[in-house]
């Protein structure tokens, strides 16, 4: 019997120390490999490849003072605990990921709130206005649902709300956090940048000018060097020759990352489309706008109509070759932008109305593609349509397309302000879903191959190549997308935002749009890719919690003791009878 026990005994401490051998083993195993498991069905709680590698390779801190502390509704403290565990994934990849949040509102002193208040929108956070209901009533909230986040000497705002017009507002939580990671990884790109890739506003055939085109210019100067360029049949104003290279194939490569031709309203030579054909060639990526009809409000300023007449600037051909058709007509939306319109008097004074402007429609992204995708409306001014062509690998994703109620007009388009003061007639719009923008992206065949321009074929050394590597470009049919309202400064004109309008004081989103498009063009990281995934939202049905809240508390709280309490007198019942036996 004593050895027995002494037997029991040293099993017993071998059992010990070899369970602490092994934890002491996979704590040291641990300590040198990483390793995380997400069991969620759509991954939430998985970065991306690219966004693991850019936080691996960061090099000092980044810090991100969080504006989401306080008390909030049940959707904020959602976005507030989502982007807490966001940066918190953040920090597992590295240590450099610093953070903390703060409540804006927290001083009792009013003073010292909207000193901090309009602190934080002077560093570029917008606030948002809550309406909070209480026992007593309901007040007013002002909360900044963002972030400064800083780096090394740098600082920048980051707005973690995601708003879109005629979105419900728990959708719209739920976008700002399926766009979570994007965003915060998109911030840190930025400040991160050592060398900016290079791109450029292509000039000299009447394109948009810098005043209308400034904001566009100033957001893409945060990410990229841009430049103004005038090709004037000069192969050296987009590409220049690699030294040392004997192929004449390989003489020329291309200067810029990406070009942007935004309404051009005057033609192209053959000349200067060969040397846009060529820079495709060699990987170039573009982003046209271009209106396929010439229309303007201007024109409607003295008189109350207009023509719409055809845009020739000796593109169509190029289009049709790389795969898209842009079509001479105008798409009429019910979905549009209200104009003022004086539509009376009162007393001396003229009465202004906001009157629907069927030729400016507002179109809201529902497309998948992480260009477009949770974009808010974006608004359009005399936009034409896009035919996809089934060109031979060249891959068409359609990006953005009219609501139900359109319809199309074809060149030359009568355009009067009478249509104004007409109730729409949904019986009209029977044309729906025109496709206006469209991304392609394969390898495409030059325009010019067995026909080299006359003028250039005699030139030695043009290293002319007939087809492209892999490249992208994408085709909006409307100039006016990219281009800002202006008002009267002191020292001069004002640039508004893109997508702003002074008019209704609604702000679109037309930058972002462009902003995305040039990140996918140019990106060689692949973040743009994050903006495409999507969480599922599991909301709860509102009415049946009002309806049957007492009937879940008691579902909650009495029927798991219940359990306890059957288990334990069925247990003690099933020992009675074992061994009374």
């Amino acid at each position: 019997m004593t050895d027995n026990r002494k037997n029991i005994k040293r099993n017993s401490i071998i059992q010990i120390f070899l369970g602490l051998a092994i934890i002491a083993l996979l704590n040291t195993i641990g300590a040198f490999l990483f390793y995380r498991l997400d069991l969620t069905s759509e991954k939430r709680y998985s970065l991306a490849p690219a966004t693991r590698l850019m936080l691996k390779n960061l090099n000092d801190v980044v810090y991100f003072k969080v504006y989401l502390d306080g008390d909030f509704p049940a959707g904020f403290k959602r976005l507030r605990s989502e982007t807490r565990e966001m940066l918190d994934e953040f920090r597992a990849y590295s240590d450099n990921i610093q953070y903390e949040f703060i409540n804006p509102s927290a001083s009792s002193d009013k003073k010292v709130r909207e000193s901090l208040y309009r602190q934080l929108m002077e560093s570029g956070l917008n606030p948002t206005e809550l309406s909070v209901r209480k026992e007593d009533g309901s007040s007013k909230q002002i909360i900044f649902p963002g972030a400064i986040v800083s780096h090394l000497n740098k600082e920048m705002p980051i707005d973690l709300l995601t708003t879109q017009i005629g979105t419900p507002p728990d959708e719209q939580l739920n976008n700002s956090v399926q766009a979570l990671e994007y965003n915060l990884t998109n911030v840190i790109r930025k400040l991160c940048l050592d060398e900016k890739p290079r791109i450029a506003f292509i000039r000299g055939h009447g394109e948009l000018d810098s005043i209308h085109s400034a904001d566009i210019q100033s957001a893409l100067s945060e990410y990229y060097t841009v430049e103004q360029v005038t090709i004037s049949g000069k192969l050296s104003a987009l590409t220049g020759r690699n030294p040392g290279k004997d192929s004449a194939t390989m003489a020329f490569h291309n200067k810029y990352k990406a070009i942007i031709i935004a309404k051009p309203d005057s033609v192209f030579s053959e000349k200067d489309k060969f040397i846009i054909d060529q820079y495709i060639m060699r990987g170039g990526k573009v982003l046209w706008m271009v209106d396929p009809v010439y229309a303007e409000m201007d024109s409607l300023q003295s008189q109350n109509q207009t023509i719409g007449i055809t845009n020739e600037v000796n593109l169509s051909d190029l289009f049709f070759n790389y795969g898209v058709r842009m079509n001479n007509n105008l798409v009429l939306d019910i979905n549009s932008l209200p104009i003022p319109v004086v539509t009376g008097r009162v007393g001396n004074q003229p009465k202004t109305d906001f009157l629907p402007w069927y030729f400016f429609p507002v179109i809201t992204p529902t497309s998948p593609n992480p260009i477009v995708k949770n974009l808010n409306s974006i608004k359009f001014e005399f936009v034409g349509t896009l035919d996809t062509l089934d060109t031979p690998s060249i891959r068409k994703t359609i990006l953005l397309t009219t609501s139900r109620y359109s319809k199309v007009l074809e060149a030359p388009v009568p355009i009067s302000l009478d249509l104004l003061r007409q109730n729409p007639d949904p019986g009209q719009f029977k044309q729906p879903n025109q496709i206006v923008a469209v991304l392609l992206e394969g390898n495409f065949v030059s325009l010019f191959l067995n026909r080299v321009p006359p003028e250039i074929a005699g030139a030695p050394q043009i290293g002319f190549l007939d087809k492209s590597k892999h490249t992208q470009m994408i085709v909006i049919a409307d100039g006016d997308v990219i281009r800002n309202q202006i008002k009267p400064g002191k020292t001069g004109p004002m640039a508004l935002p893109a997508g702003y309008d002074r008019f209704t004081g609604q702000q679109f989103g037309n930058r972002d749009l462009v902003m995305n498009a040039m990140n996918y063009l140019c990106d060689d990281s692949g973040l743009i890719s994050v903006r495409s995934r999507e969480l599922k939202l599991r909301m709860l049905d509102s009415t049946r919690v009002k309806a049957e809240a007492l009937k879940w508390q008691l579902i909650n709280t009495v029927v798991p003791v219940l359990l306890v309490i059957l288990f334990g007198f069925g247990q003690y019942y099933y020992r009675r009878r074992k061994y009374t036996r």
